[in-house]
């Protein structure tokens, strides 16, 4: 059998149930982030019940959320590629863009038309109003995959666009990836050298990014990024190679992931003190320790359940389209929060609608567009055996 096959009556979805779950925690980080800088939870009232660190390590890891995104789309990306062709030598291209493109432009055009309508309204907080920027200019950034560039040379975008910016990391990686799976694919070691010398790269990239001034290009550039994503493509390679791993390797796994997570969230100064630039490694490490963990887990004889995070784990499903459209939620409920005068000690209790609200927008263009239309031109052009979902985004 495949090792990445499921088993008998197992779904995609069951297989991945704590990667799921993975996300979701992922993309609400990322959604309280993008709060957190309007709405600080340091200066509510919960500073007086809760430490200073556990609310920044809960609301301002974004940017570190994001490079987790990076990290399990190369292992559910390369997982969904080895299952449908059996190896990456083997590897469809043309397919492949179907699928990606299937996936990523129909929900992408629409957010870009509801950004730009806005932007001609002149509603508050999308207005594109800086110099060197454009309506013309950043509907070209967003649609060719360079919002990054954009912005690192004119200034940030308002928040609907800029979220953009890990989207164009995400797809200027998997525009090349196809070309090298087929040209070194049958060259195993190769293949993985070339990997393995973009994920050695990350804290080196970030030193000559600093160096160079930091910065959005810091923030926002490609190689960073693509290091996580190529860690992702690794392990999964790795669990095809490793189908049945020893008992206790799993649990071991998600422990050392989840305690290197932690010890970015929420002691990042003083990781930040002892490794500087190295705490990449730390994070994208950990992200991948614990992708593989729950990868085997799940494919162990008692596989974990994980009752009661069933909302959890649809976030993660939907993660892209609560990360493509949250901007509008937050914007909407900072608003609200502004215009109606409200306490900023009473800022936390904003945090929970917002994440619900978000939660129900992408389930309602999930359910209502994106996934309608992904079936349709799978079916139309991909010779109806695709399913939608099943390569899906993880950012």
């Amino acid at each position: 059998m495949n090792p990445l096959s499921a088993p008998p009556g197992a779904t995609v979805l069951d297989r991945n149930r704590g990667i799921d779950a993975l996300r979701g925690v992922s993309i609400l980080c990322v959604v309280m982030h993008h709060l957190a800088i309007r709405i600080p939870l340091t200066k509510t009232a919960l500073t007086a019940i809760l430490p200073t660190w556990l609310l920044e390590g809960a609301s301002e890891n974004g940017g570190e959320s994001v490079a987790i995104f990076f990290v399990i789309s190369g292992f559910l990306i390369t997982q969904g590629a080895i299952r449908r062709w059996g190896r990456l030598s083997a590897f469809s291209a043309a397919q492949f863009y179907l699928y990606r493109a299937s996936r990523i432009l129909p929900t992408l055009l629409l957010v870009v038309a509801l950004l730009s309508a806005l932007h001609l309204a002149g509603v508050p907080y999308y207005v594109i109003d800086k110099p060197d920027q454009s309506l013309g200019g950043a509907i070209f950034a967003a649609l060719g995959f360079h919002v990054n560039w954009y912005e690192g040379r004119t200034g940030y975008l308002p928040g609907g666009w800029n979220v953009m910016w890990s989207l164009a990391v995400e797809e200027a990686f998997y525009l090349v990836f196809p070309l090298v799976c087929l040209t070194l694919g049958r060259v195993r070691w190769m293949f993985v050298a070339v990997l393995v010398a973009l994920v050695f790269s990350l804290p080196f990239v970030r030193m000559a990014l600093h160096a160079a001034g930091g910065g959005i290009w810091y923030q926002e550039a490609y190689l960073p990024g693509m290091s996580a994503i190529a860690l992702g493509v690794l392990i999964a390679m790795l669990a095809v190679r490793i189908s049945r791993p020893p008992r206790r390797l799993a649990p071991l796994l998600c422990a050392l992931g989840i305690a290197g997570l932690c010890a970015v969230f929420f002691a990042g100064p003083f990781v930040w003190k002892t490794m500087r630039e190295y705490n990449a490694w730390l994070l994208t490490g950990s992200a991948a320790s614990l992708i593989l963990g729950l990868h085997w887990q799940s494919a162990t004889a008692r596989p974990w359940q994980l009752r009661g995070l069933g909302w959890l784990r649809s976030c993660g499903r939907l993660s892209y389209e609560i990360y493509l459209f949250h901007m509008f939620v937050v914007f909407a409920i900072v608003a609200v929060f502004r215009t109606g005068g409200f306490d900023m000690r009473w800022g936390f209790l904003w945090y929970a609608p917002t994440l619900a609200l978000a939660w129900l927008l992408g389930l309602a263009v999930a359910g209502g567009f994106s996934q309608p239309i992904e079936h349709r031109l799978r079916q139309r052009f991909g010779g109806g055996n695709a399913k939608p979902g099943v390569q899906a985004t993880a950012a």
